[in-house]
């Protein structure tokens, strides 16, 4: 008993203080997954807590298990409407990128620590994908967002490239400990097996899960288990036939997440726990893992590698990859940066330390270093990055969102007032609301009151309303604290409509409409001029530069305008 106590309490100390150091550390940009890893190394053999600990076997069982929770989490939060303007970008760098990665990589890292190429390409294989941990907690937690071109881009790629970089990293132990058994045409059906099979079950278990989901009523607790029980059970099927199981978990998400619409807010917030546990214990696991005194003889060169791989090799890979589908330099230059290295290189090194691969150590060390700053580097400067090459778009309070168990199209909406919200001083009765919204009602200091007796909003007022799901993000903008200047640098002092006739805008404005133009709305005329448009975009019309603000199913329902053009936003570009 005193030896389990001990355990649990070493494990529980060690959690504790990862939490808050993690959060102290936020304040300054450093991302709380960096802080776990270093928890890890400190209470490890060479820190304070000397936890010696080199169980590599149960780190790859706990380090598997917790990104299929993670993925899963990914896949839940992400739209299948986004797979409009990013999925053949993702697909492409998923694949063909990492390979563009590793190779360059592989042989920098052959030069520079002397070694075969055969390690230096397993060293390449094993970093040259994106971290599906690192990307999805890193994005939320910066508070930044970016344009769904971007964000959806990095987000589906992190989800799905893992595939790759577990091929190409078993290619190269098997050329190494067994090559008279490496196959071309066998490899290249393994992996068209692993990304098939991974799909098909990815979406057909998906669709049982979210169909078990729909007629299971449990607390929002247990709704969590069910759904990360399902979501692991569809990884390890998967792996044992043959697929990918990281593939197949992430579309379970995206499929269960799609189907349950609104249904599936709650279940969110009891996945956030989740998907934190998952990541804060890896990573954990991991810190303790890697021995730090070995890192000081490898230092200079691993940070070579490192600065290769983030300023050489992944904007080459990058910009190849991304070529045939016209994203803007700007666009392209955030995603060469944001290639976020997380646990999955740390995982995949444990597989030639398994295999018992010459130089196995040296790779893993290698591997942890090329993680730390990649963290440190790269996810502290999300919110920075995002800003310099204008991908960000202003920051927007989020409602709080209960969803309507009758029907999942709608949600109702909770709005609190703050000193900063545009309604504040609004009488609700001489509001003008999106059509199919309703006020529920509005509660003033316990006391809930009809729209009718509320009269003017005031601080600290809790405004309830039911609305179509397509609405929330307008209501969004409409209610909460907003940086009112932020916004107008970005859109434009005027707003109009989307459905406006270009002419009669032009005609306003004493510009001169374009031949082709004629009788388009500005919806119509945006789309024509610049194909997949996200919210953000700008578009340079007649001499007016247009800007997408808001889109609903692909149209562009409001129009910032800007009299003036501002080169460095502007877009002809898509997906």
């Amino acid at each position: 008993m005193e030896a389990i106590d001990q355990l649990l309490l070493a494990g529980a100390l060690v959690m504790f203080a990862g939490i808050l150091l993690g959060a102290f550390s936020s304040r300054f940009g450093v991302p709380f997954l960096l802080v776990f890893l270093l928890v890890g190394m400190l209470a490890g053999e060479d820190g304070i807590g000397g936890i010696d600990f080199d169980d590599h076997r149960l780190a790859f069982f706990v380090g598997n298990l917790a990104l299929a929770i993670i993925l899963l989490d990914g896949g839940l939060r992400t739209k299948l409407a986004t797979f409009r303007v990013a999925l053949r970008p993702s697909l492409v760098l998923a694949s063909v990128g990492v390979v563009l990665t590793a190779l360059p990589l592989g042989w920098f890292t052959a030069w520079v620590f002397d070694l075969d190429w055969r390690h230096g390409l397993l060293l390449g294989s094993i970093v040259g994908s994106t971290d599906a941990a690192a990307v999805f907690a890193l994005l939320r937690a910066s508070g930044t967002r970016l344009n769904e071109r971007v964000a959806n881009t990095l987000e589906i790629e992190s989800g799905i490239n893992d595939p790759t970089a577990i091929f190409l990293t078993m290619l190269m132990i098997s050329i190494l400990m067994a090559p008279e058994d490496v196959q071309g045409l066998e490899l290249v059906r393994r992996l068209f097996v692993q990304f098939g099979l991974g799909g098909l079950l990815g979406f057909g278990l998906g669709h049982v899960l979210a169909r078990v989901m729909r007629h299971v009523h449990v607390g929002e607790g247990l709704s969590a288990l069910l759904l990360c029980s399902g979501g692991v059970s569809a990884f390890a099927l998967t792996g044992l036939l043959g697929g990918s199981g990281f593939v197949a978990v992430y579309l379970v998400g995206l499929v269960v997440g799609n189907q349950l619409r609104r249904t599936a807010e709650n279940l969110l917030r009891a996945m956030d726990g989740m998907a934190w546990l998952a990541q804060s214990s890896m990573f954990l696991l991991l810190g303790l893992l890697v021995t730090p005194s070995e890192l000081p003889a490898i230092a200079w060169p691993a940070l070579a590698v490192s600065g290769f791989l983030m300023l050489v090799a992944r904007p080459l890979a990058v910009w190849l990859c991304l070529l045939p589908f016209s994203f803007v330099p700007r666009e392209v230059t955030f995603m060469s940066w944001i290639g976020l290295r997380g646990a999955v290189p740390i995982v995949l090194a444990v597989f030639p330390l398994l295999a018992g691969v010459p130089e196995a150590r040296l790779l893993f060390n290698i591997a942890f270093v090329v993680v730390v700053t990649s963290l440190l580097l790269q996810g502290s400067s999300v919110p920075f990055m995002a800003r310099l090459f204008g991908v960000g778009l202003p920051p927007r309070e989020e409602p709080r969102v209960r969803p309507m168990l009758s029907d999942d199209r709608l949600a109702v909406l909770e709005f609190r007032i703050g000193r900063r919200s545009p309604m504040l001083g609004t009488d609700l009765r001489t509001l003008l609301l999106p059509e199919g919204v309703r006020v529920v009602g509005v509660l003033r200091r316990d006391t809930v009151l009809h729209d009718e007796a509320a009269g003017v909003l005031a601080l600290d007022d809790v405004v309830m309303l039911v609305a179509p799901d397509h609405e929330v993000d307008h209501l969004s903008d409409l209610f909460t604290s907003v940086d009112v200047a932020a916004r107008r640098q970005f859109y434009g002092d005027f707003v109009l409509e989307g459905d406006a006739l270009l002419a009669d805008v032009c005609s306003a404005y004493g510009c001169e409409l374009s031949a082709g133009f004629e009788g388009l709305t500005l919806d119509e005329a945006m789309r024509r001029q610049a194909r997949n448009l996200v919210e953000g975009d700008a578009v340079q019309l007649a001499g007016l530069l247009l800007i997408a603000r808001e889109m609903i199913d692909g149209r562009v329902v409001k129009v910032g305008l800007k009299l003036t053009r501002a080169p460095s936003r502007t877009t002809t570009a898509g997906a």
